[in-house]
């Protein structure tokens, strides 16, 4: 595996610690995480960033995003998923992008 992969797999997750440590602390609500995840997908897939990009492109962009709303997801007293559980509940909730190229 690409060392490059490996360091995103290891940021991804430490940013969805952090978000669960400030839901559980009641600095932010999980609504409000889950509403600056929302806000960042939209931008990545907004039309003048999707013109002429891939559907495979646009998933790899909003992989990331996908990962920490899914990690958001879980209850503050529980542990996140891994990284693999995560990634493959990322593959199973994508949805088809109207304009497949």
């Amino acid at each position: 595996m690409n060392v490059a992969n490996l360091q995103l797999e290891g940021l991804l997750m430490a940013i969805a610690s952090i978000n669960h440590i400030l839901v559980r602390k009641g600095v932010l609500s999980a609504e409000e995480v889950d509403i600056a995840l929302r806000r960042a997908e939209a931008s990545e897939i907004g039309e003048e960033r999707s013109d002429g990009m891939s559907p495979s492109s646009r998933d790899a962009v909003n992989f990331p995003i996908r990962l920490l709303e899914l990690a958001n997801q879980c209850q503050p007293e529980a542990d996140i998923p891994s990284f693999s559980k995560l990634a493959r509940m990322v593959g199973q909730m994508k949805e088809p992008y109207n304009d497949q190229m």
